[in-house]
């Protein structure tokens, strides 16, 4: 009998050694390398070739053809439905990742009973809860009477042998991929070898018989989803549910999708009810704000199709330290210090002595470039102490020269602000088709349009000027 090697895999990674190391050579990485046994199963090396497996041919076929069943099912959930495209596309793998605590399986229990009363064959399997924890969570959020099946396994076999039993399911749930282990692989549940073994068993499955698997992954502190990324190549959709603490709402962000847009998100409001759809993000965000606080102003940007506007606040404040601070939550600090170079190099605006503090209200991200002309704004009026006007909105790029530069889906942006009472906006000029009512209604007609930044600068000093005026 063969003697069974040892490997050490990186936890993080995925790379395979021949040795411990305290630190991985491919991800670098500390304490990350576990000893897992290699005999048999996925990961063994060469192949015995007396047991080798004859391959066998398989049927080819064109690419015109009948389609079975509708291409996607449509859970009813807007915005569950927004983020992955318009619904769950059959024989599909979708891996949903998220912190502790945030939601995931309220979600998913949700989605499986709204698919469940339309007729649907919807399979729950959770690896984390048993079946009276999860049939106290439906009745919590009062769908206890739909009929989804439910079972408590992590044996993968025995999950694949359950449902291949009867009708074939139109939507399978695991809760969690973590918890999975299957008989090919010898390492404990959880390694990487039991994670990517399990998840491409599943897949397998799913591409074989036309049934959509939901995988929920759990996250590691730096926020990404345990296990290899190996698993989320493999897999046709990555969602990441995000939220604060702090805050009530959650947000379903797309970042890999093979059947539809991967910068799409859908906005959720946690309840003792579970999870309610949120139609109209930009009252969200903007609901708690002070229109007269120096150093606000409202950001008109893009979510995929959708436009959401949120407030960005700054503090400069004067420093006492040798070097000041420079702290952002919600935006790209490395962005942060360009904005402050220009506004420093081009317009005259010193933040040398002063901390700057950049906050994106409520919690949200901002990953557009798009946010450059809010934050530049944002920053100049708690310099100077004058509040922006609370009816105006900011979108647009900063270059390195000062200059700023046209974005994309303005009209879109436009017509959002306007629809929320904003009746003047500052945008990048070079959409002039927008400027005189032509598509955005009135707030088009009173639009400023800066060629320079430092003409908004100017603009922002100059209401200095007219106010003294006006109180004398």
């Amino acid at each position: 009998m063969a003697k069974s090697r040892v490997q050490f895999i990186c936890q993080n990674c995925g790379s395979v050694h021949q040795r411990w190391a305290g630190k991985c050579d491919a991800c670098g990485e500390w304490n990350t390398l576990v000893e897992e046994g290699t005999a048999g199963g996925i990961g063994s090396g060469p192949a015995n070739t007396r047991n080798a497996r004859k391959g066998r041919a398989v049927v080819l076929t064109s690419l015109s053809g009948d389609i079975e069943d509708a291409p996607r099912i449509v859970s009813g959930i807007g915005e569950l439905d927004r983020a992955t495209g318009g619904g769950f596309v059959r024989g599909s793998a979708l891996l949903v990742g998220g912190d502790p605590g945030i939601g995931k399986s309220t979600l998913l229990t949700q989605a499986a009973a709204a698919l469940a009363s339309k007729g649907h064959r919807i399979v729950y399997v959770s690896g984390e809860e048993a079946v009276a924890q999860i049939r106290l969570r439906a009745q919590r959020l009062g769908v206890a009477d739909t009929p989804v099946e439910l079972a408590a396994e992590t044996n993968v076999e025995d999950i694949l042998a359950t449902i291949a039993d009867g009708k074939r399911p139109d939507l399978v749930i695991l809760d969690s991929i973590q918890t999975l282990w299957t008989d090919l692989a010898d390492s404990a549940p959880g390694t990487v070898t039991q994670v990517r073994a399990a998840a491409q068993a599943m897949i397998r499955y799913a591409k074989s018989t036309g049934a959509a698997i939901v995988l929920v992954g759990h996250v590691t502190k730096e926020g990404q989803i345990a296990g290899p990324r190996v698993v989320e190549h493999m897999v046709d959709a990555v969602l990441y549910f995000e939220g604060e603490g702090g805050h009530h709402y959650r947000i379903l962000r797309t970042v890999k999708n093979r059947f539809g847009p991967t910068d799409e998100i859908g906005v959720f409001e946690m309840s003792d009810k579970g999870l309610r759809e949120v139609a109209n993000p930009s009252e969200l965000f903007l609901g708690e704000r002070h229109a007269k606080s120096p150093g606000a102003a409202v950001f008109a940007g893009m979510e995929g199709t959708r436009p959401v506007l949120v407030e960005i606040q700054a503090l400069v404040a004067p420093s006492s330290l040798g070097t000041p601070r420079r702290a952002v939550v919600g935006w790209d600090g490395a962005r942060l210090s360009m904005v402050l170079a220009v506004l420093e190099a081009h317009c005259g605006v010193r933040f040398g002595t002063h901390d700057v503090y950049l906050n994106v209200a409520g919690g949200y991200r901002i990953s557009e470039p798009a946010a450059d002309l809010a934050v530049a704004a944002a920053l100049v009026s708690s310099l100077t102490g004058l509040a922006l006007p609370a009816d105006c909105v900011y979108f647009g790029e900063i270059s390195l020269s000062g200059a700023v530069r046209p974005v994309a889906h303005a009209q879109q942006r436009l017509k959002e602000a306007e629809k929320l009472g904003f009746g003047s906006a500052v945008l990048p000029l070079g959409s002039e088709e927008l400027v005189g009512g032509n598509g955005a209604g009135g707030i088009g007609a009173s639009a400023f349009q800066p060629t320079e930044l430092a003409d908004l600068v100017a603009r922002i000093a100059g209401s200095r000027r007219s106010r003294a005026d006006e109180e004398e």
